[in-house]
């Protein structure tokens, strides 16, 4: 007798099944605990106000730490059976560029993490950060706050860090500084004595860390002990509380975080959102972070497309995308040309926390 097929995979047209694509393996699989957590207090307050189109939200998870073919063709597989009626989530975008064309004409597509921009994917709905807002107006407040003009450029070795790199080294000349070496290293990286041996002989002032997860808390560690704290700062573009407690306090020092979230920022609304989360899941739970966070967002604007357009209809919701706005711990935001606005800030690492220093 075979075993009985997961709940998911039963059709219940009283649902609205949403995959949940987060990592649960390789360098990112360290926050993927948060990113369920905050993806499932968004479903219990939606659930409270009625669900969406009248039906119960429930998630489906699929592991996007896993290669980007396996989850494409995990996702595409529950979509093809009725299992799942939108997809949403944290993971890398070479997860998403395989994911993306086999599944969001289909059903919506809200893709939650940071990353290179230039998504036009029809069905694809981006609550994520860009280097546009996010990277050119950290790197010109550093160069004016801090005297920098020497950019070393760190990354791993696929899209996301390649193309922000290409954009980087044009935002270093638009500043008056230039980006002086790149090395790019695989995901899940252990040794990076290549790469610190470049940094020094580079004479740069700061490095731009496109590292993943565990990959950039290893990084951190090494960059502290080889001295080179002492000369360069470094930015990241992909850097949580989570992280930061694992690189630990002695390797932090003149680090810079640039998000669209903080768990320190002072706002009704975050202040808001960390009494429920806490209410929910106790102080044991994982730290929030803007990694985390993001699926939290990326399951309310999933809502409000469907809700606004009244229809599960891919085409019907992109008609609609943007008159759609919706409030969470980053403030009311609305989507422009299927890419959430939003304010993004500059945050400097103060041993475990970081100081939120202005808005960008």
């Amino acid at each position: 007798m075979s075993a009985p097929a997961p709940p998911w995979l039963t059709v219940d047209r009283a649902v609205v099944s949403i995959a949940l694509v987060y990592p649960m393996r390789g360098p990112a699989g360290m926050f993927g605990p948060t990113c369920e957590l905050c993806a499932q207090l968004a479903v219990e307050e939606i659930n409270r106000c009625g669900g969406v189109l009248g039906r119960e939200v429930r998630l489906v998870p699929v592991d996007g730490g896993a290669p980007p073919a396996e989850v494409a063709a995990e996702v595409e597989a529950l979509v093809s059976v009725g299992a799942v009626q939108g997809v949403t989530g944290w993971h890398i975008s070479s997860v998403r560029q395989a994911l993306a064309p086999r599944v969001a004409h289909r059903v919506p597509y809200v893709y939650t993490a940071l990353y290179e921009g230039g998504e036009r994917t029809e069905g694809v709905f981006l609550t994520s950060e860009t280097p546009d807002a996010q990277l050119w107006p950290a790197m010109r407040l550093l160069a004016r706050e801090q005297g920098v003009r020497r950019w070393f450029v760190v990354g791993n070795d696929y899209v996301w860090p390649r193309r922000t790199a290409r954009a980087a080294q044009r935002y270093a000349l638009r500043g008056g500084g230039q980006v002086v070496g790149q090395h790019f290293l695989p995901l899940d990286a252990h040794d990076f004595t290549e790469v610190l041996r470049r940094v020094e002989h580079s004479d740069a002032d700061a490095v731009l860390m496109l590292l993943v997860g565990a990959d950039a808390v290893r990084f951190n560690r090494a960059f502290a002990r080889s001295g080179l704290d002492q000369r360069c700062l470094r930015l990241s573009t992909l850097m949580d509380e989570n992280m930061l407690l694992a690189s630990g306090a002695g390797a932090t020092r003149r680090l810079y975080s640039t998000a669209g979230f903080f768990a320190g920022l002072v706002t009704q609304e975050n202040l808001d959102f960390h009494g429920e989360f806490a209410r929910r899941f106790g102080v044991e739970a994982p730290p929030l972070g803007s990694l985390g966070e993001s699926c939290y967002e990326g399951v309310m604007l999933l809502a409000a497309l469907i809700g606004q357009a009244r229809t599960l209809d891919v085409r019907a919701i992109e008609t609609a995308a943007d008159t759609v706005a919706y409030h969470g711990p980053r403030g009311r935001l609305r989507l422009r040309r299927r890419h959430v606005r939003q304010r993004i800030y500059l945050a400097e690492a103060d041993g475990l926390d970081f100081t939120v220093l202005a808005q960008l």
